[in-house]
């Protein structure tokens, strides 16, 4: 009982320590989905990729400082941040007319 306490203590003390949901997201047809995700400020967050098209993509970001070469039908999973709270553009590399997006960093 007193462990628990302490644990409990320990870890509402430290909520920085809990590690957020990954983001899960896809492309199909050259498009991301869902192509905006909002997330916390200041915390790494995990991005699970999935390329449901028969062509090669490229996450590509300048903001974010990412590029993920994802195969046809394959899957990555890349971490971004912590990011400060703005908006951070992201696009397609091999189709940024159509596969583009934005993560939002919600601040504290």
């Amino acid at each position: 009982m007193r462990l628990a306490a302490l644990v409990l203590t320990a870890l509402l003390a430290f909520p920085a320590l809990a590690a957020s949901a990954p983001v899960i997201m896809s492309l199909k047809n050259h498009v991301f989905s869902p192509a905006s995700v909002t997330v916390p400020a200041g915390e790494k967050i995990t991005i699970d990729l999935t390329n449901h098209d028969m062509a090669t993509e490229e996450f590509d970001s300048h903001d974010l400082k990412v590029e993920k070469l994802v195969t046809p039908g394959g899957h990555a999973t890349f971490t971004i941040g912590p990011l400060t709270p703005g908006t951070y553009s992201f696009m397609g590399e091999f189709h940024p007319a159509t596969a583009q997006g934005h993560v939002i960093a919600a601040g504290h």
